[in-house]
């Protein structure tokens, strides 16, 4: 039934008329066993686990009975050692006997639990498993060795116990079977798998064999290192089992030894079905390539961690989320001028009572949680990761508003003029009301009056001080690039191809190497007629560079543009104001860099490559510089000050002239400022609570790393586009950064979030209200200060006329806060989308050194090896066979089980085997590739989807050994995309 099911399924077309439903096998193999037959769990005659049939065998059980906790008890020992006889005694099982081998492979039962006795358990049944056994007289040699390594180290992976059946007195056979049992036991234990064991020793010959075999056991001990110990003390059989009949005291003994192993499994919480079915597919993978420990994938301990990191996500957004709020307050009081200075020790204190909220969840998730026995594994690390977080959090909001603190007293000039801004300017729209007070009915002559006198009192206000100017990137790029040397034709070249925009993703550097040195010489490779024979070898005959060249280049690059970014985010720009010397000594540093990177180099660079890579760093630093900048002007040039005003005192201006009286036109001014606090006010948490929505419900950004990655690449294959793929491949990183500000403006835009944003609008909206009638604490806490001139409203002496002016004043700006335009949300301080990738980049970005698979592991500076759960086709990076453009199709996971062989950036004249692939140090020691056959459909789609693409991008080509399978042809963009639901499994 095993193998017609797994035939069937291996089609990927279904014969059509079938007359049998196979499909139903499964079923009735489930009922079957549930029966309490046996069932074949490794065909004997094989070799094999038919891995299909068994997940469809425990899948159809779990169907029937629900997901049931199971207790594994596995046997190990030699052949005729009386095993399945024990377990039928012991259970009163069915496995077959007699003599010689009765067992081939391995067999599975169930033993249900009585209702009674499943009060001191934690499991429903036990899942017996009896074996073949060991040192067979059928297999010889290596043969026999192989076989029993496998068998022991299967049958001891997927048991909660192995019973270790040890026959008879003769020293050699014990020593075999324990050796190979220790062995199946280190194993498990490097792959962090903790089975326990109980040894059996049958057919001892006299009463006295116990205190003999104690000697034995020493001498035991020794021999395996102190790896085991043994207990045999039991006398079990009269001559030599199973052929002679037990003697009375048989069964008597086999219960003793029932009831000692059931008060050891007591203490268990054995498996669930579904659990013993990943472990047994994750054994039988992992033993079916050469090397077990490096070929182990613990699906369900990847399972257990990948919820743990989407937990932790849920976590660490609602520390993010507090210290956003607790931000957007602190930043209002030093607006204000109520607050001068942070304290780290009162940010703790701020958000004190969210962490504690988050410990108490995460102590609930480590002790309630089914799987709490693997997860206590990472309670430690992740318990100091989440204060660290935390740490981070508060540091990191400690910089940034001491940062702001430091330049509002750069402003301090301007601050200490603004008052008196404030009481000129209000003096003067009273005066001008006065003398205009008869044309109050023609609002356009009005108007045009007051911006007259207007651009008088900014003069006046402004006499000797000189506007800041703006700045513009460009002008400064071409004068300091000039004064460094580069011809001006280069660099407008350069600007007008536009190549430097692309430069970090380009696939091909070969047409930026001018010169190879030789000894002290430089030689043109484009020299025909050069001396050097190694000189032809550098190019192809296409006159690309080696791929292991280009990866040389890429990485120097991606080193680079980060320094030199972290170099021009260090100036002052926000303090100070821009200054072209900056954009001087980022771009001398990069020529430094390139030169260190020539200097242990065999090649050297054009000039242009240095021009592009500049003009790169540029490019990607100018939108920080301009806001920067922005910021300056902001805090320090009084004719943008007073520009800003200009609306508000034609408020002042145009109600005065209507006759209205000092309270309620200090309530107008009052208002006025309230409504600008308001609406920043409203958007920030606004932006806070819908970063929080987009988080919870969006389907990309509400698990773990992984998730985000599977999202990432579906809307990659829905649209199509070879650039954006070649970025994410390249700068991975930019790309999702790019991907959730994309996700974020369409969330926004989309008419069907439109009820949703607004209710998070009014939620805002009411919380802001509520402090505002807060009138005492408004001004500290929550808005930015009113500074009125007392001395323009000295007649205004009834509070109770201002407070109702004030309250009617509000109604129509609450009005229009409630239609505000969600586009603002974009142009504010805090930003969803900032928000978000600050949450979601927060993980490891380390590429895999040969796909450039990026490590899903959720947690940045996590313990442990890289790893991903689906490595790609090599050659989409660029890999190829050495000395010709094939490229390379190979799976990363295929290749490290194979023969091959591959040379390294660093030297290629050293070849190194793929099965040894960390002895080439450096970031091929830090993966862990697991060897598999499983292969991804969707990368096999992307291979014949961008064929062209790749090769035109690469110069090289899928042929030869690159030559691309016709079956991967066969895959649809819909395969792929539904492949990926295979990254979960």
């Amino acid at each position: 039934m095993g193998q017609i099911y797994e035939a069937h399924v291996s089609l990927k077309k279904q014969p059509k008329n079938e007359a049998t439903d196979w499909s139903k096998y499964p079923e009735l193999a489930a009922e079957l066993m549930i029966s309490g037959h046996p069932m074949e769990l490794m065909d004997g005659d094989a070799g094999q686990v038919p891995i299909t049939w068994i997940s469809g065998l425990i899948d159809q059980v779990i169907l029937k009975l629900g997901e049931k906790r199971v207790f594994v008890l596995s046997v190990l020992g030699i052949q005729s050692s009386g095993k399945s006889t024990m377990l039928n005694a012991m259970f009163g099982l069915q496995f077959a006997v007699s003599a010689g081998r009765c067992t081939r492979g391995a067999f599975m039962q169930l033993v249900k639990l009585s209702e009674e006795m499943r009060k001191d358990f934690q499991w429903d049944y036990i899942l017996v498993v009896d074996t073949e056994g060991l040192r067979a007289l059928e297999l010889e040699g290596n043969t026999t060795f192989h076989h029993d390594n496998e068998l022991a180290t299967f049958v001891v992976g997927i048991g909660n116990m192995t019973l270790v059946n040890i026959f008879g007195e003769n020293p050699s056979e014990m020593q075999d079977v324990l050796q190979i049992v220790v062995q199946a036991f280190m194993r498990m234990k490097e792959v962090k798998l903790s089975p326990s064991c109980v040894f059996v020793h049958q057919n001892v010959t006299d009463v006295g064999a116990a205190e003999k075999n104690m000697d034995g056991k020493r001498k035991l001990q020794e021999k395996l290192d102190q790896m085991v110990q043994l207990a045999a003390k039991e006398e079990l059989w009269e001559g030599s089992p199973p052929m002679a009949p037990p003697n009375p005291g048989y069964s008597e003994s086999v219960q003793e030894l029932k009831s000692y192993i059931l008060s050891k499994a007591a203490t268990s919480s054995g498996v669930t079905l579904s659990q013993f079915k990943t472990k047994v597919k994750d054994l039988w993978n992992a033993l079916l390539n050469e090397n077990f420990v490096f070929s182990f994938r613990n699906t369900l301990e990847m399972s257990v961690y990948r919820k743990l990191e989407t937990q932790y996500g849920k976590w660490t957004w609602s520390l993010r989320q507090e210290m956003l709020i607790i931000e957007d307050q602190l930043y209002t009081r030093i607006e204000n001028g109520s607050l001068d200075q942070i304290n780290t020790n009162h940010l703790h204190g701020e958000i004190s009572k969210t962490y504690v909220e988050v410990t108490k969840d995460f102590v609930t998730y480590f002790d309630d949680i089914k799987d709490k026995e693997i997860l206590v594994q990472w309670r430690g690390p992740f318990e100091l990761k989440m204060k660290h977080f935390c740490d981070e959090l508060v540091c990191g909001l400690q910089r940034r508003l001491s940062e702001t603190i430091e330049q509002m007293r750069a402003g301090k000039r301007l601050n200490e003029k603004r008052t008196m801004f404030e009481n000129t300017l209000l003096q003067k729209s009273k005066e001008l009301a006065h003398e205009l007070k008869d044309q109050a009915e023609d609002k356009v002559e009005l108007k045009k009056q007051f911006n007259r006198v207007w651009e008088g009192w900014v003069t006046e206000l402004t006499q000797g001080t000189k506007p800041i100017e703006n700045v513009v990137i460009a002008n400064d790029v071409i004068s300091v690039l000039t004064q460094l040397g580069f011809e001006s034709s280069l660099i407008h070249e350069s600007q007008a191809s536009g190549t430097y925009k692309k430069f970090p993703t380009q696939g091909d550097y070969s047409h930026y190497i001018g010169w190879r040195k030789k000894q002290k010489q430089l030689i043109d490779l484009d020299e025909k007629h050069s001396e050097d024979k190694n000189v032809n070898k550098t190019k192809d005959k296409n006159g690309h560079l080696p791929q292991q060249e280009q990866k040389q280049i890429q990485n120097n690059i991606e080193v680079v543009e980060k320094e030199a970014l972290k170099l021009i985010k260090s100036k002052p720009v926000a303090k100070r104001g821009f200054n072209s010397s900056y954009l001087c000594q980022v771009a001398s540093h990069v020529i430094t860099r390139v030169a260190d990177f020539e200097s242990n180099w065999k090649y050297c660079f054009k000039k242009n490559f240095t021009v592009d890579l500049i003009l790169s760093v540029f490019d990607r630093a100018e939108d920080w510089i301009l806001n920067s900048h922005a910021q300056f002007i902001k805090n320090n040039d009084a004719h943008t000050y007073l520009e800003s005003k200009r609306n508000q005192y034609y408020s002042v201006f145009s109600s005065f002239c209507r006759g209205n009286s000092s309270a309620v036109v200090l309530a107008e001014v009052i208002c006025e400022k309230l409504k600008v606090s308001m609406t920043e006010f409203v958007l920030n948490r606004t932006a806070i609570d819908i970063a929080g929505h987009i988080r919870e419900y969006y389907p990309a950004f509400n698990e773990n790393r992984l998730n985000l990655e599977k999202h990432v690449l579906k809307s990659l294959a829905e649209k199509e586009d070879f650039a954006n793929y070649i970025s994410y491949i390249l700068i991975p990183n930019q790309y999702i950064e790019t991907f959730i500000q994309g996700k974020v403006r369409t969330y926004i835009k989309n008419e069907k979030n439109v009820q949703d944003i607004e209710n998070l609008v009014k939620k805002a909206l009411y919380w802001a209200t509520e402090k505002v009638q807060e009138f005492d604490n408004m001004i500290k806490e929550n808005v930015t200060a009113v500074s009125i001139a007392s001395q323009n409203f000295s007649e205004v002496n009834r509070f109770h006329f201002l407070k109702d002016a004030m309250q009617e004043g509000l109604v129509p700006i609450i009005q229009d806060l409630t239609k505000l335009p969600l586009i603002k949300i974009f142009e504010i301080r805090m930003k969803p989308a900032q928000m978000l990738i600050d949450q979601l980049s927060d993980c490891c970005w380390e590429k895999c050194p040969f796909c450039s698979a990026v490590c899903t592991n959720a947690v940045k500076d996590h313990p442990g090896k890289h790893c991903v759960p689906f490595h790609r086709p090599a050659g989409i990076t660029g890999w190829h066979i050495i000395g010709s453009i094939d490229m390379d199709i190979d799976f990363c996971s295929t290749s490290v089980a194979s023969n091959k062989t591959f040379y390294t950036d660093c030297d290629v004249s050293c070849k190194v085997p793929y099965r040894q692939y960390q002895t080439a140090g450096g970031k091929y020691a830090e993966w862990q590739i697991t060897p598999s056959g499983s292969t991804l459909a969707y990368w096999k789609w992307f291979l014949c989807r961008f064929q062209k693409d790749l090769q035109t991008y690469y110069g090289l080509k899928f042929q030869g050994k690159g030559q691309i399978p016709l079956e991967w042809q066969d895959y649809s963009k819909m395969d792929a995309i539904e492949s990926l639901e295979e990254i979960y499994h």
